[in-house]
């Protein structure tokens, strides 16, 4: 990676950006990367910061090491459950955090090596994209410490995977590999331990050099599909009329004819999807 930009407030969360992708490390390898409160509540500055960067067409989340994250950082799990602040027990940071990445208008990939583990889960859970590496483990622990999984984990669980194999997972806090995870249906592909760092990042390279008009209009229906949101009609109108201005059919339908590489150069920015 080219560069690191400075996080606010922590070092814990950590940006790398490389020509059009950044990635987001979690950064606490010498407990396999768990997250503390503090992490949780990177993520929505974090994210909001890439939003506004227009050199970014693709974001990438992966822990340091040989770990995604081990979920949430037992030391820190009383403050993670009981917010000080609000007084609340349902972990809101926790599913702000996750919501963002959801909500995140830019393609998003879970680079997952290693554990992926309870909260961890939440974060991969809310890219776009999971890829693992033949070595990662999964696994959805609350029944293990006697604590109820945040309403939004569960309810992204139960879209990805369904309600039989989301109780199977809750249920047992039993881990899976990463075979067993796609076929579950937790993961889209699954890569050889020695190729995963160098197939991530082709990957995400490749979607950059896709129409982001169509990326993220395309994020936006089908969220709002699986969301079973109402105004469908209105959100898939929105995006033919940004696409009627945007240049993007024109540069790909001429690179088509001319058989060349198509250059995009709509990038929308930050609030151009829901």
């Amino acid at each position: 990676m080219s560069s690191v930009a400075p996080v606010p407030a922590t070092a814990e969360l950590r940006v790398e950006r490389s020509g059009p992708v950044a990635t987001i490390v979690i950064d606490h390898p010498d407990r396999r990367n768990a997250l503390t409160r503090s992490m949780w509540a990177q993520f929505e500055p974090v994210l909001a910061d890439l939003a506004e960067d227009d050199r970014v067409r693709v974001v990438v989340v992966r822990g340091a090491g040989s770990d995604f994250s081990a979920g949430a950082d037992i030391g820190d799990l009383r403050a993670i459950l009981h917010d000080p602040e609000t007084g609340r027990h349902d972990g809101g940071h926790v599913s702000a955090g996750e919501n963002a990445i959801a909500r995140f208008h830019k393609p998003t990939i879970a680079a997952v090596d290693g554990y992926c583990l309870g909260g961890g889960w939440q974060i991969a859970g809310a890219c776009d994209i999971r890829i693992a590496s033949a070595r990662a483990t999964f696994g959805i622990t609350p029944a293990k410490i006697g604590i109820v999984y945040p309403l939004s984990g569960i309810e992204r669980l139960v879209r990805i995977a369904g309600p039989a194999v989301a109780k199977q997972l809750l249920f047992s806090g039993d881990f899976v590999d990463a075979s067993e995870a796609k076929s579950l249906g937790l993961v889209s592909r699954v890569v050889a331990s020695d190729e995963f760092d160098g197939e991530v990042e082709r990957f995400a390279r490749h979607l950059a050099t896709r129409s982001q008009l169509s990326i993220q209009a395309m994020k936006d229906i089908v969220d709002t599909i699986a969301d079973g949101s109402a105004g469908l009609g209105g959100v898939n109108a929105r995006w033919q009329q940004r696409m009627a201005g945007s240049g993007d059919p024109e540069e790909g339908i001429g690179a088509f004819l001319e058989k060349r590489r198509p250059e995009f150069t709509w990038n929308g920015g930050a609030g151009s999807g829901r």
